[in-house]
């Protein structure tokens, strides 16, 4: 029987505990990261946010390195974090960080994605009280579709980036190269921006790599692919470890 063979694009700390659990279940994984991280300057905005936390109802963290770089800021301004606000993650490894440092937090255990974020019950319920407000931590972009839909019932959003991701320097032909020559009949990305970054590596070469199937971690970035050109998406409906793992595993490779 033909097994999977998968590009993994995740930042190459991710990739290295992701390709371990994929071989330990017989899936060989070869890593070539399509997002690489930089921390942001603090702006006097954003120290402003910082200062004045105890004044949102819900603070939703985006992401592990936001978790951890937001953490680091938490640490200048506040030795006690301030009790109102609600903490939120969209996965269980965002909200491991935060769980860990001692916050109360609360995730989807169905879904990794601002849709399973706002059908949380917990959410909601921050929500209900005068004047709600939420604070995004996150990075120079994303997670508009969770702002929109707090503007659109009159609920104030504020951002705070922390960092910046970045597609990191490869020479021309890289992706295409990778794949041929490990062989590979999958492609995985784990996010819309990885998305993106994986068709604008792939260059002229897309139209070919296009065929292959690739694992996404949700319906918005699946749709993304579909728009993007590619013919075979399967949402893991999750972007965690696990949930890759087990789209794999009920998922067949086409015979070579």
């Amino acid at each position: 029987m033909c097994s999977w063979r998968v590009l993994i694009t995740r930042p190459a700390t991710e990739n290295t505990a992701l390709a371990q659990l994929l071989s330990e279940h017989g899936i060989h994984a070869h890593g070539l990261p399509l997002l690489d991280m930089q921390a942001l300057p603090e702006t006097p905005e954003q120290r402003n946010l910082l200062l004045n936390l105890d004044r949102y109802s819900t603070i939703v963290v985006v992401s592990k390195p936001a978790a951890r770089y937001g953490l680091e800021r938490l640490d200048r301004y506040w030795p006690q974090v301030p009790l109102r606000p609600r903490w939120f993650t969209v996965g269980a490894a965002t909200g491991a960080i935060l769980a860990d440092y001692g916050l109360n937090v609360c995730w989807p255990t169905k879904g990794d994605d601002s849709e399973a974020l706002l059908a949380l019950p917990e959410f909601e319920q921050s929500l209900q009280q005068p004047n709600p407000r939420v604070l995004v931590m996150r990075a120079d972009v994303g997670r508009e579709f969770l702002a929109q839909t707090m503007a659109a019932r009159g609920i104030a959003v504020d951002f705070l980036p922390l960092y910046r991701r970045f597609l990191p320097e490869y020479s021309e032909g890289a992706l295409l190269q990778a794949v041929t020559g490990q062989g590979l009949n999958g492609l995985v990305v784990s996010s819309e921006q990885g998305l993106h970054n994986l068709v604008r590596l792939a260059g002229s070469a897309w139209s070919a790599l296009c065929h292959l199937p690739l694992f996404v971690p949700s319906s918005r970035v699946a749709q993304a692919a579909r728009e993007s050109g590619t013919l075979q998406v399967i949402n893991c409906q999750g972007a965690s470890n696990q949930a890759l793992l087990a789209a794999l595993q009920r998922t067949v490779p086409a015979q070579p």
